[in-house]
């Protein structure tokens, strides 16, 4: 079960986080921020943190404030940038897990704007992870994210849905090869939520999303800074 851990967002109020325990910890902590439409109790979220987790990595989630209040239309860019730098601020403040080394990310929404703070300058952070990052708005495909992500310092991981409506396994392969240190994980046949469709099956689902935190937790042991 995930303990429970509250943020001050400085001069704007406070919100929740949830901590995921490694059962045997690598010493490295991801912070996951939620999508635009849903908290961190949506179930895609619990269930990518636990199985995260359970492969070595602590796992911390967090509500933006316009979540946490119960409003649906997200916060300005500039808000969500303070509750982002509030929960990495807090991460490290904190005893009992691992900050030896910090990754940051989301779904969706919640990513992009974790590589707006580490595009702006927090080097501190080891990488990113991207659960299906929102490339362009679905249909509007030149109408894209990703000007500020050759400014990212760190290395930084694409887990995407070959057919993710904010960005295809095609876009996102170019958008990757263009960026140093930037790999992919292709989902294949997976939306933005990394669902297949529903005549794979349950087995195969289960596999895609398996197969997911794998990559996620090998990602994060690879980007280990020399001793």
């Amino acid at each position: 079960m995930a303990a429970k851990l509250e943020l001050d967002v400085p001069g704007q109020g406070t919100t929740s986080a949830l901590v995921y325990r490694a059962p045997d910890p690598a010493g490295a902590t991801l912070i996951l921020a939620h999508g635009a439409g849903a908290p961190q109790t949506h179930p895609f979220m619990i269930d990518m943190a636990g199985r995260i987790a359970n492969r070595g990595i602590d796992v911390v989630t967090f509500n933006f404030l316009y979540s946490e209040r119960g409003r649906k239309l997200p916060d300005r860019t500039g808000a969500l940038e303070a509750c982002w730098r509030a929960a990495i601020a807090s991460v490290r403040a904190r005893g009992g897990i691992g900050r030896e080394r910090l990754f940051c990310g989301g779904k969706s929404m919640g990513g992009r704007i974790a590589s707006h703070v580490a595009a702006a300058g927090d080097a501190s952070i080891d990488g990113l992870v991207f659960l299906g990052y929102p490339l362009h708005p679905p249909g509007k495909p030149r109408a894209r994210r990703d000007e500020h992500l050759p400014r990212v310092p760190c290395p930084m991981l694409f887990v995407q849905g070959s057919r993710d409506a904010f960005g295809d396994g095609r876009a996102i392969r170019a958008l990757v090869e263009r960026l140093p240190g930037a790999a992919l994980h292709l989902v294949k046949g997976g939306d933005h939520s990394l669902a297949l469709p529903k005549r794979e099956g349950a087995g195969r689902q289960e596999a895609a999303l398996a197969a997911a935190a794998d990559a996620i937790a090998a990602f994060v042991r690879r980007s280990e800074k020399p001793r």
